[in-house]
């Protein structure tokens, strides 16, 4: 069994290559179970564990737990951390473990991109990604591979935070400039990616002005919220897989408001990906895409990785 270390992971992960395996393992499909999702507890400390499986026909399972302890953010801890092994999926044979969390984070962005491939207008220029952690670290990135982001607003709830991402993304080339107008930046973005932890809503229906996509990749859970039920209304809205009406707090509660149905939902990412649905029809619609993760992004990453490090 091969142990796959931090920075090897990283650098087999570009956009320029994770996006299309995506796209990719979205339109072949794989065989993915319902997570198994654990409350943790020890002490006053509360978090939240998945084990999530996953197998494909080109002979690999993969396995990650994954950690999340949102509490972390006061002791300078990232809010989640994960372990990923992948196996032979015709022998059960270990393979590899490799490093989980930066799995994780390039595949979380990664499916975002894919997804604002589909539904952002093609001019999407100016970028407001909310948070500030690992993932939202890289959504300006991944954007950057599939419409041409060149202007990059960041909040967050600790100031502190979006000014450091922001230094940082200009340091990749990115105009960049923190805000605490949430409002005001969010009504002037072409697209808007939330990434954070956040049990009540941030960004409000009110705000989307029209062409606007607004990309959801944070919360996971029923009590999670990034957004207010009014951002699901009359809008168009997407998820990654159809686990998200059964997992999102945002879109249950959007359920419980009366402003969106199951029914209304127009699609997922496999249907995108296999040329079923169109995805954005003109440059006025209001695009949402909501997405809770899946097994077949860490199975899709942590292959790319494992077959990257063997190649001559």
């Amino acid at each position: 069994m091969r142990f796959i270390d931090t920075e090897q992971t990283r650098d087999a992960l570009s956009f320029d290559a994770v996006i299309p395996a995506l796209r990719d393992a979205f339109r072949d499909g794989a065989t993915v179970p319902p997570r198994h999702v654990h409350a943790i507890q020890s002490g006053n400390a509360h978090g939240t564990s998945l084990i999530m499986p996953a197998w494909s026909d080109r002979g690999y399972f993969g396995v990650k737990i994954i950690n999340i302890f949102p509490e972390n953010t006061h002791q300078g801890l990232p809010g989640l951390h994960a372990t990923y092994n992948l196996y032979s999926a015709t022998t059960g044979v270990p393979i590899a473990q490799v490093d989980g969390d930066v799995v994780t984070v390039y595949r979380t962005a990664g499916a975002a991109a894919l997804g604002a491939d589909y539904l952002a207008r093609a001019d999407a220029s100016t970028l407001l990604i909310v948070g500030s952690g690992r993932i939202a670290g890289l959504v300006a990135q991944a954007m950057r591979a599939v419409r041409p982001i060149r202007r990059v607003l960041v909040w967050n709830v600790r100031h502190a935070g979006a000014e450091r991402l922001a230094e940082q993304l200009r340091a990749l080339g990115f105009d960049a400039r923190p805000t605490e107008d949430l409002e005001g930046a969010a009504r002037q973005a072409d697209i808007i990616s939330c990434a954070t932890l956040s049990t009540v809503p941030l960004i409000r229906g009110a705000w989307l002005r029209p062409g606007v996509h607004l990309d959801l990749i944070g919360s996971f859970k029923p009590e999670m919220r990034e957004t207010d039920a009014a951002c699901f209304d009359g809008t168009s809205v997407y998820v990654d897989t159809d686990e998200a009406p059964t997992k999102s707090g945002d879109l249950l509660s959007a359920f419980e408001a009366g402003v969106l149905t199951r029914e209304d939902i127009k699609g997922n990412l496999h249907q995108l990906a296999a040329g079923q649905l169109q995805g954005r029809h003109d440059d006025q619609e209001i695009t949402v895409f909501k997405a809770v993760g899946s097994a077949l992004e860490d199975l899709t990453l942590a292959t790319l990785v494992y077959e990257s490090s063997n190649a001559p």
